[in-house]
């Protein structure tokens, strides 16, 4: 049997509570008839035109993405905007468009617990946890299954990570070592209070910013403990390795309960930067 796209969808909101989303966020279903049968779906960080095309071309039924392709309002949904022509593309083809954003960050299994899955830390807790349920919430905050030299660890999360020309930004010292980090899935320098509270080794995130990133290196100087160094990495990217946890948990509970689907993940990460250039006598 094939899923109905509402069991699909109620199955994604106990993944991914929508009780976890920050108040800001736009989550759920975007699209689609909840009557609907759903036996392909494909995942993948942003609803581009590319990756919506990707996801059709492929069959998908349902497109599940991190990222609101609705995040603002807007007025119109014409075919005459690159939004609105997505969303008739996926109408025509009969797919449906959920979103799991801030919801998938907090969540056990989500954002956060992939990326640290990335390098190999266990012993989890959230670096921000949420009000009601302290078990999940924004980060995570860790210790690696053996210490790691801060380059070997950068090396460690740039093969983790799908190809992208942003890469690993390093600040510390390559050969310092590392124990404990924490982890946030897209931009991250607004949480630095909560990372130097944490007094871990390493930080991982993405989008720092010179200002914030700087201070936190200055402060952590100032205070003689150099800690704690910062992983810098392209935010799609931080944020894909959740997509395949995600594909194999819905497909196994849909599966539990008599309904058959197949699930791609798609490979690439919207990255809008296509190439990076450095001086050449540097």
């Amino acid at each position: 049997m094939t899923a109905s796209l509402a069991s699909a969808v109620r199955i994604l909101d106990e993944l991914y509570p929508p009780a976890l989303k920050e108040e800001w966020d736009r989550i759920g279903l975007v699209c689609g008839d909840p009557q609907a049968s759903v036996a392909k779906i494909a995942f993948a960080v942003d609803p581009t035109l590319r990756s919506v095309r990707q996801a059709l071309d492929w069959g998908a039924d349902l497109f599940v993405v991190h990222h609101p392709l609705l995040l603002r309002p807007v007025s119109s949904v014409a075919a005459t905007t690159f939004k609105g022509a997505i969303i008739h593309h996926l109408v025509k083809a009969g797919c449906a468009l959920y979103t799991a954003h801030t919801n998938a960050d907090a969540a056990h299994g989500g954002v956060a617990d992939a990326l640290a899955g990335a390098i190999g830390l266990h012993s989890l807790t959230p670096l921000v946890p949420d009000q009601a349920d302290p078990t999940v919430g924004i980060g995570r905050v860790g210790v690696l299954s053996q210490p790691a030299k801060l380059g070997d660890l950068a090396q460690r999360l740039a093969d983790a990570l799908p190809p992208n020309r942003h890469g690993v930004r390093i600040a510390g010292p390559v050969d310092a070592e590392v124990e404990t980090a924490a982890v946030v899935g897209g931009a991250g320098d607004s949480l630095f209070g909560a990372v130097r509270a944490a007094g871990i080794d390493a930080y991982v995130t993405a989008d720092l910013r010179h200002h914030p990133a700087l201070e936190a290196r200055e402060e952590a100087e100032f205070a003689g403990r150099g800690k704690p160094y910062l992983l810098d990495v392209s935010h799609a990217a931080s944020e894909w390795g959740w997509l395949a946890r995600a594909a194999r948990e819905l497909a196994g509970a849909l599966a539990a309960q008599g309904d058959r689907v197949v699930t791609w993940v798609n490979p690439e990460v919207a990255d809008p930067w296509t190439a990076r250039v450095e001086r050449t006598d540097a």
